[in-house]
This record gives structure tokens, C-alpha cells and sequence, in this order.
């Protein structure tokens, strides 16, 4: 069994810290954007780091990298990038990160920058895979566009949307309740959708984090999943005020209204 721990950290992220029953002591964290709360969280689980990961090069995924390798002395997975100068092990798609206990299938996912990858674990049997997406794939939503197209991004989300149903999706932010106040805009009749972000809502106001998500809540719940669908088309149109053909099309005037969306907050949301 994968042991995946949240490490909240900056002003919405996720840092994840795994590590395998079978080598208890051992972990390895991902998308580490800052050193301090990884070492809190390692010595309050009394881990040691073995590794880093890596799914792309923003800042606020990799400015812990230096003060972590100084302080334990390893090694660091991920694309290849000048912006990251501190990977020892480059990573592509269809590679495969062997570590001890587990193994971790690598696929290329460009669109929110060109080099960005992500990280799926597929157990032997009895439990759902997991993804490990960085800023692809969020809660209710996708990431934004930096050097990557739109297009870009929609063929990797649609690799993503077709893993199985119940394959956990540990992404990088706490971004799900404004994602799904978006995707009411959008879909305002899709009642997954309104009651997850009742229930999302309710979350946030406990302090809870909402993540995982998984694959099969998303095609139901998630603007970026559903451009194939008549409402999420009829909805582009609507924002754009002409027709949209295709459905990378379609995402890519989603994307551009999320990027534009002030959400009307209402007290019951």
C-alpha cells in the first residue's frame, strides 16, 4: 500500500509525501515549492526523505528543492529543464521511476507549460491507481495556459480522463470550491455538480482539504471533462456570442472564461 500525505503549504498549495508500508521510514515528497514544511512533516511522521519528484518547473513546486538536497543529500526526478538545474534523474513520457517498494509510470501532459509530466501508481490489485498531475488536472478545473496551447492541454487532459473511474487524483492546489463556483456558472443545471459544491463548500468553512479527487467525480463535475456535452457547448457559445465547431474549440473558449471569472458569491455556496 502507497501512503500519500498532504503537506499544506504557500497560499494554496499541496505537496505530497509518500512512502510505502513496507519501507515505512522511507518517503518521497512531490512538487516540494518550499523546504519547511516538508522537514516539519517528515519529522512529525519520523520519515526520511529519499527522494524528490518533480511534474514541472513553477516556483512554487520547486523552491524547496535546494535546501532539501543540501540538508538530505538526494536525488531529484522530473522533466528536464534549465529552470531546474538540481534534477539528477530526467524524465519523459513512457519512462518508468523505479524505487524501492513501488513504481511510479511516467506520461507527458504539456499544455499548463511544455515540459510538464505526471506520475501514475497502479497497484497490483485492491486499490484504485493514483495520479500525481501538478497543475494539469485540479479539483473541479484545469490549470492555466503559460507556454503551452490550448490544445495542448485539452489532449492531455483527455489521456487523463481516460483512466479508470475510481484512480485517485492528487493534484497541487486548493483551488476546488472557486473551480466548481465556475463550473455551476457553466453548467448550472448539472446536479452533481451544484451538490458537490454544497458539499465542497462545507468543507472549506471546516478547514478541510478536498483533495483526493478522483476521475469518475470529475467527468461528472468538471467543465474541462465535459466539452463533448451539448450544455457546456450551448454555455461557451453563450459567453462568446458565436458558434464553436470542435470540441478543442470549446475548451479552449472554457479556458478563456475561466481565466475572465468573477464568481457571485453566495452565502449558501
Amino acid at each position: 500500500m502507497l501512503n500519500v500525505h498532504p503537506v499544506p503549504a504557500l497560499e494554496s498549495n499541496y505537496f505530497w509525501l509518500v512512502h510505502p508500508d513496507s519501507a515505512a521510514s522511507t518517503a518521497y515528497i512531490i512538487d516540494p515549492g518550499h523546504a519547511a514544511p516538508v522537514i516539519s512533516a517528515l519529522a512529525k511522521r519520523k520519515l526520511d526523505l529519499a527522494g524528490i519528484i518533480i511534474t514541472h518547473r513553477h516556483h512554487d513546486h520547486i523552491d524547496g528543492i535546494a535546501e532539501l538536497v543540501q540538508k538530505f543529500q538526494v536525488p531529484v526526478y522530473g522533466p528536464p529543464s534549465p529552470a531546474i538545474p538540481q534534477i539528477t534523474h530526467p524524465l519523459g513520457e513512457g519512462d518508468r521511476l523505479l524505487l524501492p517498494d513501488f513504481a511510479l509510470e511516467v506520461i507527458a501532459v504539456p499544455g499548463h507549460t511544455l515540459d510538464h509530466i505526471a506520475y501514475i501508481h497502479r497497484p497490483a490489485r485492491g486499490e484504485p491507481a493514483r495520479l500525481f498531475c501538478g497543475d494539469t488536472l485540479f479539483a473541479g478545473g484545469c490549470g492555466r495556459l503559460f507556454d503551452g496551447s490550448a490544445s495542448q492541454l485539452y489532449d492531455s487532459l483527455m489521456r487523463i480522463a481516460a483512466l479508470p473511474d475510481d484512480t485517485l487524483v492528487y493534484c497541487a492546489h486548493e483551488y476546488t470550491l472557486d473551480n466548481l463556483r465556475f463550473g455551476a456558472a457553466v453548467e448550472p443545471d448539472n446536479r452533481d455538480l451544484v451538490e458537490r459544491l454544497r458539499t465542497v463548500a462545507a468543507q472549506r468553512q471546516r478547514g478541510e482539504i478536498t483533495l483526493p479527487t478522483n476521475i469518475g467525480l470529475e467527468q461528472r463535475t468538471n467543465p474541462f471533462l465535459r466539452t463533448h456535452l451539448a450544455s457546456v457547448k450551448l454555455a461557451a457559445e453563450g459567453y462568446c456570442g458565436h458558434s464553436l465547431g470542435s470540441e478543442r474549440e470549446i475548451f479552449a473558449m472554457v479556458r478563456i472564461w475561466k481565466d475572465n471569472f468573477r464568481a457571485k458569491l453566495n452565502d449558501n455556496f
